[in-house]
C-alpha cells in the first residue's frame, strides 16, 4: 500500500509545476501593472521603471517565472501588492475556514450521501423517487443561490443560526458549529444528492447479484449482507462521487464564503482578483492545487483499501 500511495503522489507533484506556470503566464497578460498599483495613481514612469526593474518585472517571462518558482521552494510566496503583507501569512490566516468548510462538507456528502442510498435501495418506492428529484434540485441549483436561501430563511426568517460571520474553534466548539452549519449545508446539498443516486444505484446492482442470492439462501443475516457485501462494493463508485463532491465544494467555497462574510481562500481569492494582486492569486493557485492533489490522493488510498486490484495497477 505504501508503494501505491507513493507512486500515486510522484504522479500528482508535475500538476502542481503545470499550475504553477499557467496561472504565471495568465497573470502576465491580465490588464495593469504592478509597479504602478504599489506606488498609485500619483507615480511617475520615471518610480514606476525603477520600482519595475527592483521587482524583475523587466526580466523575460521565464526568468520570472524562474525566480518565483526558486522562492517558492523555500516557502516564500512573494509579498501582496495590496496590503505588503508575506503572502505565506496571509493565506495562513485564511486556510483554517476554508479547510472547515471543506472537511465538513465532505464529511456530510460521504455520511449523509451514503446513508440516503443506502436507504433508498432496501426501502425504494416513495423515497427512491424523491432521492431522483432531489438529486435533480441539488445538480441544477448553485450553491450561492441556496446559500442565501438558507440566509434568508434560517438565519434571517427563523434566527435559528448566525447569517455571517466565523467563529474560530479556540473560543468555542459550540460557537464554531453555529457559524458552519449554513455555509456547509449550502456547499455540501449537490454532492450529498450525487453520492445519494450513485450509492442506491450500485447498492441495488450489488442486490442483485446471484452471490447475494447464495447468501440469504444458506441463512445469512441481511445486517451481514448490507454491511459486509453491499457496503463495500458499492462504495467503490461512491467513492470517486465524494472526491468530486470535496473538490466541488472547494469551488463553491468562493461564493458561499462571499455570502456568509466568511474569511477564508475563497473570499481571498474574489478580493485578490478585484484588487489585481497577482502575488496572492498565484499563492492561491498553489494552495488550491494541493487541496485537490491531496483530495484525489485521499480518493485513491480509500480506493485502493476497498479495491485491492487497483494496488497492483
Amino acid at each position: 500500500m505504501f508503494g501505491f500511495v507513493l507512486k500515486r503522489f510522484a504522479i500528482s507533484l508535475p500538476m502542481i509545476v503545470i499550475v504553477s506556470m499557467v496561472m504565471f503566464v495568465l497573470s502576465s497578460i491580465v490588464p495593469g501593472d504592478q509597479a504602478a498599483t504599489i506606488l498609485g495613481e500619483d507615480a511617475t514612469p520615471e518610480a514606476a521603471a525603477k520600482l519595475r526593474e527592483q521587482l524583475g518585472l523587466n526580466l523575460p517571462l521565464y526568468q520570472q517565472y524562474a525566480n518565483w518558482a526558486g522562492k517558492a521552494l523555500q516557502g516564500d510566496l512573494g509579498h501582496s501588492i495590496y496590503s505588503g503583507q508575506p503572502v505565506v501569512e496571509i493565506l495562513g490566516d485564511r486556510l483554517p475556514v476554508t479547510v472547515s468548510l471543506m472537511v465538513l462538507s465532505t464529511v456530510v456528502i460521504a455520511i449523509v450521501g451514503a446513508g440516503l442510498g443506502l436507504l433508498s435501495a432496501i426501502k425504494g418506492g416513495w423515497l427512491g423517487r424523491s432521492l431522483d428529484a432531489l438529486s435533480l434540485v441539488g445538480l441544477a441549483v448553485p450553491s450561492f443561490a441556496v446559500a442565501v436561501l438558507f440566509v434568508s430563511v434560517f438565519a434571517v426568517g427563523l434566527r435559528i443560526f448566525p447569517a455571517t460571520g466565523y467563529a474560530p474553534l479556540e473560543r468555542g466548539a459550540g460557537l464554531w458549529l453555529m457559524a458552519m452549519v449554513l455555509p456547509v449545508a449550502a456547499m455540501s446539498l449537490s454532492g450529498t444528492t450525487l453520492v445519494a443516486k450513485q450509492m442506491r444505484d450500485s447498492a441495488l446492482d450489488v442486490l442483485a447479484r446471484d452471490s447475494i442470492r447464495v447468501l440469504r439462501a444458506n441463512g445469512v443475516s441481511e445486517t451481514s449482507i448490507l454491511y459486509r457485501h453491499v457496503l463495500k462494493n458499492a462504495a467503490i463508485p461512491a467513492t470517486t462521487i465524494v472526491g468530486i463532491g470535496a473538490i466541488g465544494a472547494l469551488t463553491g467555497a468562493v461564493f458561499v464564503e462571499n455570502v456568509f462574510v466568511l474569511p477564508g481562500m475563497g473570499s481571498l481569492a474574489t478580493a485578490s482578483t478585484l484588487n489585481h494582486d497577482l502575488p496572492v492569486l498565484l499563492g492561491l493557485s498553489v494552495y488550491f492545487t494541493l487541496v485537490v492533489l491531496c483530495i484525489n490522493l485521499l480518493v485513491d488510498v480509500v480506493y485502493g483499501f476497498l479495491n485491492p486490484k487497483v494496488r497492483v495497477s
